[in-house]
């Protein structure tokens, strides 16, 4: 069902300020049956005490059993129906980089990856490589591969193993298939075209993989490269058109700026390399009277999770923790916090397990739950909910919504 004809219908003016907070892939397992997971493990005085004042709950971000990524978990939160307004993950990154991005170009987000002997990949990730390593990477590439037939290549870097390729030309679409096989050990997938229109594209994307491969040849661990989300611009309807809210997000990483911009929001420089935490929270400071909705992001929870770092995704969820009681004393309205998806340690990938809800907001009911953990929110009287319903939720406790009907 699409809300957004009722939602603008029933918007109204308020002067609440609204927070929400996404630590990225925050939900996990335990490393063995009956352990604790990432969250149970974590010594968090400031999230318990907080959790004590608030509703808990579960949410499945996309649909139960479906793994999402980190494109339609967001885009539930922000309350867009992720099966209906789909983008992907390359048209995301070039939005995030701001970079030259146009009509009929194709966007690609690339992973530098380590292949061994035979081809197989090695690592997805390369090492996790500076940021400087893969900006001496992106220029030796660019320079070695400005055109693959009459398509020009344009390179960008994102950060660590990341990178973006634009593509221009005529006669491009973007239904390709990933050349990311998601498991080390296999040899790269070969793209191919799901459409009649994306047949060149297909066929450019596999020669420009062969070229990198050519030009990183003795490099030893950016060697080669996986692509996934070829995809156009889109065009979503704004925040503020359906939810009338000024909305402004606060993130360090291009794809979470990308999302943001996609609906709407403006994004806020944050000062700082990686996460950035005081640079956010500089951010969130100095602009909170200038916006009704903040979105703010967390990544490294997610990227430890990734690399299989039990203990560094709990020494992340502290870090936190830390931080918390400089968000809290900016006294919003309505405080959500939550994740996009799910990433256990234990599977080093996104899953698609439920996360837990934290809503901190005037007006809600007696709530059992006493910390923000998994087992905790099963507890909590907001039940379990969609990431598409968080929004309306969090429209409705800052008084921006009209009643319904007679």
């Amino acid at each position: 069902m699409d809300l957004f004809p009722l939602l603008k219908e029933l918007q109204q003016k308020s002067e609440a300020k609204i927070l929400l907070v996404v630590l990225d892939g925050v939900g996990g397992l335990p490393l063995e049956p009956g352990g604790a997971t990432e969250l149970e493990a974590a010594k968090t005085p400031n999230l318990d005490r907080l959790a004590e004042e608030s509703a808990l709950g579960l949410l499945t971000p996309v649909y139960p059993g479906l793994t999402p990524g980190s494109g339609p978990g967001h885009l539930a939160l922000f309350g867009y129906d992720p099966f209906r307004y789909q983008v992907g993950r390359g048209a995301l990154s070039a939005l995030g980089l701001g970079v030259d991005f146009r009509d009929g170009d194709v966007a690609l987000r690339g992973n530098f990856a380590t292949f061994g002997p035979g081809g197989r990949v090695l690592d997805r990730r390369a090492g996790r490589p500076s940021t400087q390593e893969n900006q001496r990477a992106v220029a030796r590439l660019q320079e070695a591969i400005p055109r693959i037939e009459d398509v020009e290549v344009y390179f960008h870097t994102e950060s660590e193993h990341r990178f973006l390729v634009v593509l221009r030309g005529e006669g491009l679409g973007d239904g390709v298939t990933d050349t990311d096989p998601q498991k080390v050990g296999l040899p790269p997938l070969r793209a191919e075209a799901l459409d009649e229109a994306s047949r060149k594209t297909a066929r450019i994307v596999n020669l420009l993989s062969e070229r990198i491969q050519e030009v990183l040849k003795g490099e030893p661990k950016i060697n080669g490269a996986l692509f996934r989300g070829a995809s156009r611009r889109p065009s979503f309807p704004s925040m503020a058109e359906v939810y009338g809210v000024r909305a402004a997000a606060i993130a360090s990483y291009p794809m979470y700026k990308g999302l943001a911009s996609l609906v709407g929001m403006v994004v806020l420089p944050v000062e700082g390399e990686g996460d950035a935490h005081e640079g956010k929270l500089k951010a969130l400071r100095e602009n909170w009277e200038q916006y009704d909705f903040f979105y703010l992001h967390f990544k490294k929870t997610d990227a430890k999770g990734e690399d299989g770092d039990f203990w560094g995704k709990v020494a992340e969820i502290e870090r936190f923790d830390a931080l918390l009681p400089e968000i809290l004393a900016l006294k919003p309205d309505v405080l959500a916090l939550t994740g996009d998806h799910s990433t256990p340690a234990l599977l080093k990938a996104h899953s698609w397990h439920p996360v837990p809800l934290l809503l901190k907001a005037p007006h809600l009911r007696q709530d059992a739950a006493r910390r923000f953990t998994e087992s905790e929110a099963q507890k909590g009287s907001l039940g379990q909910l969609r990431g598409v319903e968080l929004m309306p939720l969090l429209l409705a406790h800052a008084g921006r919504l009209l009643k319904y009907g007679a």
